[in-house]
């Protein structure tokens, strides 16, 4: 079966940090793109950041450009998404997924995680 599993959510104050991480246990996405999303609840999945397989692009959402960084280390299969000065504007639930192309858009990823919870106090 193929696995993405997130974690590192929980509960910040305002200004504060949480890593969050996103294993492929099973190897399946090997030479893939990788992009985090979030949804609040009531609201759309939006895009957050995205990476390519060999790290050397980056991309983020101008809401979180300059607070989150979203990186990788192949060797441990996973993905990460460094999260700081939190917002409670940034509460969400986080989702990472797999594409071939470090795309923008939800729909056009093929695979993803279950989502962990982020919630950002005031």
């Amino acid at each position: 079966q193929v696995q993405l599993l997130e974690s590192g959510g929980g509960l910040a104050q305002a200004g504060g940090s949480l890593r969050l991480s996103c294993v492929d246990s099973e190897r399946s996405f090997v030479g893939y793109a990788m992009g985090w999303f979030r949804q609040a609840p009531g609201k759309e999945r939006l895009f957050v950041a995205a990476i390519t397989w060999n790290g050397g692009n980056t991309y983020y959402a101008d809401s979180v450009k300059g607070r989150f960084t979203i990186s990788r280390d192949n060797a441990k299969n996973t993905v990460y998404l460094q999260m700081n000065s939190l917002k409670p504007v940034d509460t969400a639930v986080y989702y990472c997924a797999a594409a071939k192309t470090p795309y923008r858009t939800s729909t056009l990823y093929d695979y993803w995680g279950q989502g962990t919870q982020v919630t950002v106090s005031p």
